[in-house]
């Protein structure tokens, strides 16, 4: 057969069911290949948000995102999507279009280096040189996407070798892949530390995801909290009696002080970013020491705490731990207790009625309109902020956002991408004016793919984070944070065909979500908010300047 048909042949039996992407010249014959397949192809309007619908997908789903793209400035614009994936730790399988592989190297009509361009933000690339080499390809990146710490893996195909001949047989031969690392010399030692600590905590990140039911078991029989991350929510329900909320540089004070007050960390797969884990907000005990659980070996010992690091998958890391100290441990209750005084001081009411509209009240009118299934979006930026300090989030994969590299655009996208991998799963994205300009036009992929999604947008008519920064930190020099000349966004959304509704009144704000929330095709429910309100708590990179409190005055 072709190498299209074996490309198109080997994905189905993947179990691959849907593809995002933008047709191009080198890749013509591949989608003249899709024409007849059992694959579902979503025309997106940008390759950059194919990439983030394949991330969105695999985040929602478990399952590894496809995106396709044709060679030269179709690969180029896929980087930042990638990127993103490989920040935050996602499956996919990016495809390349390639010119001939007589071109290469030629300055041929829409040539670029697209292997050594993805390299450093994949696990693997492959460039098919070969068309006999394509199965092989295939089979590996699906494997290496999904095998110890996830991520992207890129495969290049010059149009002359998909339009070749390969024998079939050859799509059944067996690749093998390496086995997952993993080093457990530090098992007896992290078990011990648990057993000595008066105050453990404990710090789930991304990697966390398939560790949910665990985690809590964990947490109950130590009496510790659960501080999440941007990543982890969801992993432990938000109304959890111990979870504190998320660590970080705009999380919860209540995690704040939990972490400063322990005497041990059990990390199970985050990374300790300087967004979550810094001068502020880290473990103030000389004598603290880190239980740190991740397949990454990489990620070790960046906290600078002793540490018994356990490269390991972290559900199987978790149950040890669980079947080790069990049923002999002694809950510390006063700390237990502590931690509960915590989160009820933390406990702030958003439900403010003021006008203009505060962030904080559409969060608490968002509240009461999704459920356990709902799956959330977020673009970057002070709305993600919003969302994360407040929405209730109860299982795994309902949140999705761009963490590591802070991607504004991903929201929308992802959204799509989520709708198409959970198509009887309501779908939110939030998002602001300025990240929502950056990819708006897919609001037209979205009525066309019959995939609809609610968007919520805040419109403060500014670079919200920047302009914060510029406020607290640059002396209220606002220097190109202003968005002049925005459109009208319902009558945006409108054109495209989807529904628009503008809210300007904090009264009308539960109406309006649930016409949107209700609503048999795409909506937009503009919300105008107050760019004065800025997201607090806050700890300033700068260890030299003052946190900045919020509203909750927080009290220990």
């Amino acid at each position: 057969m072709k190498g299209t048909k074996a490309l198109v042949t080997m994905l189905e039996r993947k179990g691959i069911d849907t593809i995002f992407g933008y047709p191009g010249g080198s890749v013509i014959p591949i989608y003249d290949e899709l024409y007849d397949s059992s694959l579902r192809h979503i025309l997106v309007r940008h390759e950059q948000c194919a990439a983030h619908m394949a991330d969105g997908y695999a985040r929602a789903s478990g399952r590894p995102g496809v995106c396709l793209a044709t060679s030269g400035p179709g690969a180029t614009n896929l980087v930042t999507g990638v990127a993103t994936a490989y920040a935050d730790s996602v499956p996919m399988i990016a495809l390349t279009g390639q010119v001939g592989t007589g071109s290469l190297g030629l300055g041929a009509f829409q040539e670029v280096d697209a292997y050594s361009l993805l390299m450093p933000i994949t696990k693997h690339n492959f460039r098919v040189l070969d068309v006999n080499r394509l199965p092989h390809a295939i089979t590996e990146a699906w494997e290496i996407c999904q095998t110890g710490r996830p991520g992207p893996v890129h495969i290049d195909l010059p149009v002359d070798q998909m339009n070749s001949d390969v024998d079939e047989s050859v799509l059944d031969k067996q690749y093998g892949t390496k086995p997952l690392k993993e080093d457990l010399s530090d098992f007896e030692e992290a078990v011990m530390w648990i057993k000595d600590a008066k105050r453990p905590i404990i710090l789930v990140g991304g990697g966390a995801v398939g560790a949910c039911d665990e985690i809590m078991e964990l947490s109950r029989l130590l009496g510790a909290p659960v501080n999440t991350t941007l990543m982890s929510m969801g992993v432990v329900p938000s109304d959890y009696d111990l979870c504190m909320g998320p660590l970080g540089m705009h999380g919860r004070m209540s995690a704040l002080h939990a972490m400063n007050e322990a005497d041990l960390i059990i990390s199970v797969g985050s990374r300790f970013s300087d967004r979550t884990y810094s001068a502020r907000s880290r473990m103030q005990d000389p004598n603290g020491k880190v239980v740190h659980i991740d397949l990454d070996a990489t990620e070790f010992n960046k906290h600078k705490h002793p540490s018994a690091n356990l490269q390991c998958d972290s559900r199987k890391a978790v149950r040890m731990l669980i079947d080790a100290l069990s049923p002999a441990y002694v809950p510390r209750s006063e700390w237990t207790e502590r931690a509960r005084m915590l989160k009820g001081r933390c406990a702030c009411d958003p439900d403010i009625t003021s006008t203009p509209i505060v962030p904080q009240k559409v969060m608490h009118e968002i509240n009461k309109v999704i459920d356990d299934d709902t799956i959330v979006t977020t673009d970057v930026g002070q709305n993600q902020m919003w969302a994360m300090h407040y929405l209730n989030i109860s299982k795994p994969r309902r949140f999705l956002s761009s963490g590591t590299f802070g991607t504004m655009g991903y929201g929308l996208p992802a959204a799509i991408g989520a709708k198409a991998a959970k198509p009887d799963s309501k779908v939110m994205a939030i998002t602001g004016d300025g990240g929502f300009q950056m990819v708006m036009q897919e609001m037209a992929t979205t009525l066309a793919e019959d995939l609809p999604v609610t968007v919520v947008l805040l419109n403060n008519g500014t670079l919200g984070m920047v302009r914060q920064w510029q406020k607290l930190f640059w002396n209220e020099r606002y220097s190109a944070t202003t968005l002049k000349c925005d459109p009208d966004f319902v009558k945006l959304a409108e054109s495209f065909g989807a529904r628009g509704i503008r809210v300007e009144r904090p009264g009308e704000i539960a109406d309006a979500l649930k016409q949107a929330m209700d609503c048999d095709r795409t909506c937009l429910v503009e919300i105008m908010v107050d760019p004065d309100e800025h997201v607090l708590p806050m700890i300033p990179a700068d260890p030299k300047q003052n946190l900045v409190m919020g509203r909750c005055g927080f009290s220990i």
